[in-house]
């Protein structure tokens, strides 16, 4: 393996999600093993302008891949927004003698990358970490199986206070543009219903839904919403409306919000962020830049940048048409 590229930063940027520190510590045990130096970045694109570096060898990343977050933190930069910002960070990437970077997030930090590189011809590379699985070019982001098992476990214990008291809950999860999380957790905890911001099902069928399910003998019922969906307002506002119309259901409404982030990762995130690593630093030092890398048929690919930010994920059909005969 030929290559110019002695020394990789590493960081993180956007959200949290569970898989990020198994992805750092790839990313530098990967360098260790080539010989590159890693450094690290603290605080994403404001520690690249601000330079709040350090260098990471393989014994600084142990005992990190079992842990949720980002050992490296994150955090917004409005500066670097600016030319004046990212030439700051140009600067401070040449004065380090850093070659090349790899940055671990969602569509925004991707979109930071691809302007970065297209103005200083700067090698870059992205791994996808977000609980949203909402980036084109990967079947899956890391986070999001780590997400989706926290959202089941918390909908299962919800599901025996419903059926104790005969309850109606409608249950928020985190998604405000894509119903990945809520479609997968509510298939896989037996919703009676999930609302996706993909299908504006209406607030009439959801009534008939629920409707269905008393007549079929259901004593409780498990709705799931992505906060997104468009059906009603907000989850509050379901639960209002509900009440209004069915004054038969005892509604409670739960909003999983930031529990979904946290958490030890799951093995497939361990994996599936060790994987992505080793790709992102190998496909730098072959010369690849401004490349994100995903998991496609098990196997680990390269997307453009630019597709990546621009293209769109579609929901599962399949797994609605699932969703909808296990209602029954």
């Amino acid at each position: 393996m030929i290559s110019k590229i002695k020394k990789i930063a590493v960081f993180t940027s956007g959200g949290d999600s569970p898989g990020m520190n198994a992805a750092i510590r790839s990313v530098v045990r990967t360098c260790a093993y080539l010989q590159i130096e890693c450094i690290g970045v603290y605080r994403g694109y404001e520690g690249l302008v601000e330079g709040d570096f350090k260098p990471l060898g393989a014994r600084s990343v142990n005992n990190i891949i079992n842990k949720g977050g980002t050992i490296l933190k994150s955090a917004r930069s409005d500066a670097f927004r600016t030319k004046e910002g990212r030439k700051r960070a140009y600067d401070n990437l040449v004065t380090n003698t850093i070659d090349a970077f790899v940055v671990i997030g969602g569509d925004g930090s991707f979109t930071g990358a691809m302007i970065f590189n297209k103005e200083y011809n700067f090698p870059v590379m992205g791994i996808p970490g977000t609980i949203d699985n909402d980036i084109f070019g990967t079947t899956y982001t890391l986070g999001f199986d780590t997400a989706l098992n926290t959202a089941v476990e918390v909908i299962d214990k919800i599901r025996d206070t419903a059926s104790s008291h005969n309850r109606l809950f409608f249950v928020e999860v985190m998604g405000r543009d894509v119903g990945h999380i809520a479609l997968n957790a509510g298939v896989g905890a037996g919703a009676e219903e999930i609302l996706i911001p993909e299908e504006n099902l209406g607030l009439e069928r959801l009534l008939e839904s629920l409707k269905r399910s008393k007549k079929s003998g259901k004593s409780s019922s498990i709705v799931i919403v992505a906060e997104g969906d468009k059906t009603g307002k907000n989850v509050f506002e379901l639960k209002e409306y509900v009440e209004e119309h069915l004054p038969i259901y005892d509604v409670r409404v739960s909003v999983l919000g930031h529990m979904q982030r946290g958490g030890s990762p799951s093995c497939f995130d361990r994996v599936l962020a060790s994987r992505m690593g080793v790709k992102a630093v190998e496909a730098l030092l072959e010369g690849k830049s401004n490349f994100m890398v995903g998991i496609q048929d098990n196997k680990i690919i390269l997307t453009p940048i630019e597709q990546a930010i621009k293209g769109h994920t579609k929901i599962d059909k399949e797994l609605i048409r699932v969703s909808d005969i296990m209602s029954t």
